[in-house]
């Protein structure tokens, strides 16, 4: 095998995840496709040799590619091609199917894909691979053009907005706290029709890397899917502000080991993310609430 072809081979293995970052950054599948595709585009003209990590390399490319995308729309005062209209469909398509493998790796809830397009460009490429794919600020940094702590400030302003837990939101931040503290209820009580009735019928359940070694699903689709996976759990959920937001969290000892991040649109949970590394949980405000 030449090393073009072995290049080929180890990009496509990325491809599922490069469109993944590139849907949620943009909101638009033929956008996301046009940015992958730069991001190949790129790699062939370089030097791989000196490149350690590949899909690293490959995610920081398809981030700068989207930002400037996001600069140049805001500009133009452009919508996303389709971020508001059908989501792609899940069905359909054979199994192993390339392109339906994509669409179920990248399909996101209309309702966050609604908040995200509120973001700054920087802000959102900072919220999405920070707190969707855990990427460290210190790689964030330089893709934004900012130190990585004000590459942690551009997530954390984003994630304010993203989960409604600015300082004006009074009223929502007490109705998303007892949509969480009901969600819990549930999980815990067994009661199935309740937690479906909380959840967006696209939300996605993901858990970072920590978390998924701990034996958390790294992620799972679908409101019956999530309501399945959690009831007759959650019985170590302990309520509690993250970022200012209503979440969850596991704390045995008093002190957060996994946090619980929930991003609630329109009165329905749209994403639960599960947080379990040491760092990235020291670098958020996490309060534990009595139940």
């Amino acid at each position: 095998m030449s090393d073009h072809e072995l290049l080929a081979e180890t990009f496509e293995a990325n491809r599922s995840h490069l469109r993944a970052v590139a849907y949620r950054m943009l909101g638009s599948s033929s956008e996301a496709d046009d940015a992958v595709q730069e991001a190949w585009l790129r790699l062939s003209r370089s030097d791989a040799s000196g490149i350690e990590n590949l899909g690293g390399w490959l995610t920081t490319v398809v981030a700068r590619v989207c930002l400037d995308m996001l600069r140049s729309r805001a500009s133009r005062r452009e919508e996303p091609l389709d971020a508001l209209g059908p989501q792609p469909a899940l069905g359909g398509a054979s199994e192993g199917d390339p392109e339906h493998e994509a669409l179920l790796a990248d399909s996101v809830g209309l309702a966050l894909l609604v908040v995200l397009e509120t973001l700054a460009p920087a802000e959102r490429v900072a919220f999405v691979l920070h707190d969707l794919f855990g990427v460290p600020f210190e790689e964030i940094a330089p893709v934004v053009s900012r130190s990585p702590a004000a590459a942690r400030q551009l997530a954390s302003r984003a994630r304010r907005r993203v989960r409604g837990a600015a300082a004006s939101a009074g009223p929502e931040e007490a109705r998303h706290r007892a949509i969480v503290d009901a969600f819990l209820a549930a999980a815990r009580g067994g009661d199935f029709a309740a937690l479906l009735a909380l959840l967006d019928p696209d939300i996605v359940v993901h858990a970072d890397g920590a978390a998924a070694r701990m034996g958390a699903p790294a992620e799972i689709r679908g409101a019956e899917a999530v309501a399945r996976s959690f009831t007759g759990r959650a019985v170590w959920g302990r309520p509690a502000t993250v970022d200012g937001a209503a979440g969850a969290a596991w704390a045995p000892d008093g002190t957060p080991r996994v946090v619980f991040a929930f991003t609630i649109v329109a009165g329905k949970i749209v994403d639960i993310a599960f947080l379990a590394d040491p760092k990235r949980i020291s670098g958020m405000d996490v309060t534990i609430l009595p139940r």
